[in-house]
């Protein structure tokens, strides 16, 4: 097991050579821009960041009170602060669980749903378009650098 680590490791200057290239600069410069953009837009949408995260995390499917404070990384006290906020602005309801009845779920409405679109919109539209240019030859490479850099991220999480 040792051995496979020793063969996975790069000594600094490997490291530095390696995040020269075009496609890993560009990597990085996405990744330092998807971190800017959930604060910018929260701004916007006069919410504060986490509230924004809330959302979009709602917009995927709904969830217990308990299973966003700890995709939100926030204690449950925490997370019933946001859940309020965002009901007070209509935004989600507490409805009672869909299979549970004794279970609480947070779910978006169609406030928050507009809420989150509309900020996301146009770069959803950017995105569309870049994706419908690509080949399938093209799309292949991506989905598999894409995968690959996914992958690399959580090596660290």
């Amino acid at each position: 097991m040792a051995g496979d680590r020793d063969a996975d490791r790069l000594d600094v200057d490997e490291v530095e050579g390696a995040m020269r290239t075009s496609t890993l600069q560009l990597l990085r410069e996405l990744l330092d821009t998807a971190q800017q953009s959930g604060p910018s837009v929260a701004r916007r949408a006069d919410l504060g960041t986490t509230e924004m995260t809330a959302l979009e995390l709602l917009s995927r499917e709904p969830r217990g009170p308990g299973e966003l404070a700890r995709n939100l990384g926030v204690t449950s006290a925490a997370a019933s602060g946001i859940v309020d906020r965002l009901v007070a602005r209509g935004h989600v309801e507490r409805q009672p669980h869909a299979l549970d009845g004794r279970r609480t779920q947070v779910v978006l409405t169609a406030s928050g749903r507009a809420e989150v679109i509309g900020h996301l919109m146009p770069m959803f539209a950017a995105l569309h378009r870049l994706d419908s240019d690509l080949s399938d030859a093209d799309r292949e490479v991506v989905d598999r650098y894409l995968a690959g850099a996914i992958d690399a991220v959580r090596q660290i999480l």
